[in-house]
Parts: structure tokens; sequence; C-alpha cells
């Protein structure tokens, strides 16, 4: 019997890429220095208490169910390590009919010591504004815009999912890879659609491509785009696109632009079946963030909640909470202001972006702990991979799970890929 999260099942299009990418930088935190880098004075009450966000409505709330088995799967094992100086560790409740700055108030009344998420990349703000005020880390699993490397949270505002622009160098070593001597981009026009675009063609450049065009277009009218990109007569064309995609793609195949030349950015990522016409995207791949969680944590997830079906998000949950406990074991205080401060380095990162050299990652909060008291440095790499933060909060490596098309446009796993730095 196949597991029921095996790449080979039929599971949602995981991470929900069109749900994180949209950002307005309304907020503004009043919070002045950088708590990520200056130190803290102990002030914390003796209890590490986890706050969480669920921001999914509708036909998104599937992506609660994840994140909250995740969470809670962390905190178990967190205290089943011995929590955090000898006490457990608390999830709080989770309020999930409230919007986001709402749930960010409770979670302040509640004495959260640091808070896990938004989803949405557009919420961001509001829940900063308020949990930075508090000097209390937000630490989004999910949020993915690269405008928000730059919002303003006294420092107190981390990801450890990768920003959007982080796929232009998988994207455009996907076309040499494959042979591809020139590219051309058409993106859906936007930020997220702009944002990648240049990320793209800075990438092609980089690895000796030629970009031979980078043609925009809007939902339902990329007819002349496609037309553009294919007087061009690249190798490969590389489609950035979001609620666009299915129309983009359906033009591209009119133009004889096609399978295996399509290279498809995470936004556009879906199984399309039927949608479009017969072998369509035949040998076509695409990228998505993140990688496949493997069997252990897949069944360990299980084990919290039997009934579960998806698993986006689910890794960079689990490890934004135990980041979080194990910058409070560094820290030897479990305030928020101390957990700021500490993440950076448990994490593996440094103010430069560079890493620490010579330490060894450990896989889990119980290693983590078990290095610290023998005198190494905590250096996590966890069920997302290896996250090492810099002095914006971001991620300084990202994996993306690479899928292939078949003859009925329907995507499967073939491989992984890394890309160097999360936020370009």
């Amino acid at each position: 019997m196949k597991h029921p999260f095996s790449s080979a099942a039929p599971i949602r299009p995981l991470f929900a890429a069109a749900l994180c990418g949209t950002l307005a930088l309304t907020g503004c935190s009043g919070v002045t220095g950088n708590a990520r880098t200056e130190p803290a004075e102990a002030s914390g009450d003796g209890t590490l208490r986890v706050g969480l966000i669920l921001d999914n409505t509708g036909a998104n709330s599937f992506l609660n169910g994840p994140q909250l088995a995740a969470a809670k799967l962390a905190v178990k094992e967190i205290n089943a390590a011995g929590g955090h100086k000898g006490r457990p560790v608390e999830l709080l409740p989770v309020e999930t009919g409230q919007d986001t700055a709402s749930q960010a108030q409770s979670l302040v009344q509640a004495k959260a010591d640091v808070v896990i998420g938004p989803t949405d990349s557009s919420h961001a703000s509001a829940a900063v504004d308020i949990l930075s005020r508090a000097r209390t880390p937000l630490i989004s699993p999910a949020n993915t815009a690269a405008g928000l490397s730059s919002i303003a949270s006294g420092g107190y505002y981390f990801r450890t999912a990768a920003a959007d622009v982080a796929q232009g160098p998988v994207l455009a070593k996907l076309a040499k890879d494959a042979g591809a001597a020139t590219i051309s981009v058409v993106y859906q026009e936007g930020s997220y659609g702009s944002d990648v675009s240049a990320a793209v063609s800075a990438s092609a450049e980089q690895a000796g491509l030629d970009v031979l065009s980078a043609v925009g277009f809007t939902p339902g009218e990329a007819g002349s785009a496609a037309a553009a990109i294919r007087e061009a007569q690249p190798d490969a064309v590389i489609l950035v696109a979001r609620d666009g995609a299915q129309g983009a793609l359906a033009e591209l195949n009119n133009a004889a632009l096609a399978g295996s030349r399509l290279i498809l950015s995470d936004g556009a990522f879906s199984p399309y079946g039927s949608k479009l016409g017969t072998k369509a995207l035949d040998g076509a791949r695409a990228v998505v963030p993140g990688q496949l969680p493997s069997a252990g944590f897949q069944e360990r997830l299980l084990g919290i909640d039997p009934a579960l079906k998806d698993v986006s998000f689910a890794a960079e949950t689990y490890d934004a909470v135990t980041l979080a406990a194990l910058a409070a074991a560094r820290a030897e205080d479990d305030s928020g202001r101390s957990i700021a401060a500490s993440l950076i380095a448990v994490s593996g990162g440094t103010a430069d972006g560079t890493g620490p050299a010579g330490t060894a990652p450990c896989p889990s909060y119980k290693d983590c702990l078990a290095g610290k008291a023998s005198g190494a440095d905590i250096n996590y790499d966890g069920e997302s991979g290896p996250i090492a933060f810099d002095a914006n909060g971001d991620i300084t490596s990202a994996a993306f799970t690479v899928f292939t098309y078949g003859a009925d446009n329907i995507p499967a796993a073939t491989g992984v890929e890394t890309a160097g730095r999360a936020a370009g």
C-alpha cells in the first residue's frame, strides 16, 4: 500500500503558491533597532509559549491542517526531549475564525513568546505591526513575497519559506541542463511576475544563456505575448504566472510552443489534465518550493492527525517551532527579545549571510541540545532542509521540488534543486 503522501499518490498541489505572493507593505511596526542582532537581557517567566496564526479560509482552509499538525508535533517532540529548561513548552489555542490582526492581538494577550504564521504574505504586515510592538518574534512558514525582506519589524520577523525570487536560478538551471542556449520569459504582469522574471533573466545571463525576450501579459490576454515569443524562436520558454497561467499555456500551445520546451514557475504549477490540449505539457517541467517530506516525518504527522491529506508548509512550520525552542535554549530565556536575538545563530546563519564555519548541523531539538551540552554551537537543519537566517530574517538556502509533466498534462515529482540564496 502506498503512503498517502507518496509523490505517486494523488495529493493536492502543494504549497498553494498563489496564496502567498501578494503583498501590501502598509504596516509600520513603530519599533526601532534590530532585535535579530542586538543583545537581550533575560526577562522570560520560565514557560515558553508558542502561538500559531492560521489565516486560511474558504477554498484554502485545507492549509490549516498541516500547519497545526506540524506545530503540535514539534511541541510534542520538544517536550519529550525535556521541554524548555525542564518545563513543558505550551502551544496556545488557535482562533481560526478571527482575522490575522485579531489572532495576533489574542496571542499577545495570551503571553505568546513567539508566533508562527501567517500563511498569506498580504497578511504579514498586520501581524508584524502588532507582534513587533509586543516584542514578540513572528516566524512565517509560508510568506514568499520578495518585499517582505525589508518590512519594518524591528528585527522581529523571520520566515522559513523562500522568497519567490529564489526560484530564478533554478528555472534558469533547468533550461540549461536540458541543453537550451537561448530562452524567452513570458510573465504575468504584477509584482510576482516582474520580480521572478527579472530574477530568471539575471540568473540565465550569469549561467551563459542568451535571453532573447521577456514579455508580459495580463490574464486572458496572452495571445500577443505568445506570438512575440514564437517570433524570437527560443530553445526554452519559461512561464512566470499565477491565475493567468492556464490561459497563457493554451496560447503558447497554439503558437507551437509546448511540451518539453516549457518550464513553469511555482505559481503556474497545477495538474492541468484535460484543461489543456493533448500532450500540451508532455515533458514540461515546473518547480515548487520545498521538498516532499520524508516518509518518517509524514508518519509522525499522521500520528498527530490521522485524517491529514495534505502536507503544505508542514515542514516549514515544524522547523519554525523547533528553531524558536532552540533559540530559547541557547539564550536560556523564553522572552521574545531573547528568542529573536538567537534565531540567526541557531539556524546556522550569520548577520552577513555567510553562515558559521565548521559547525556540523544537528537534525532535531534533542540532538541540538545534546551538542550544546557538549559545547558545540547549534546549527539546526530540519525537515525543510538548511535554513541559515540572514540579517533580514530570510533563509539563505532554498530547496525546490522539480515536477515533470506527462502526456496527460499531470505532473510527477522527478527531482530536487537547491538555490543558494533565498531572497536573491
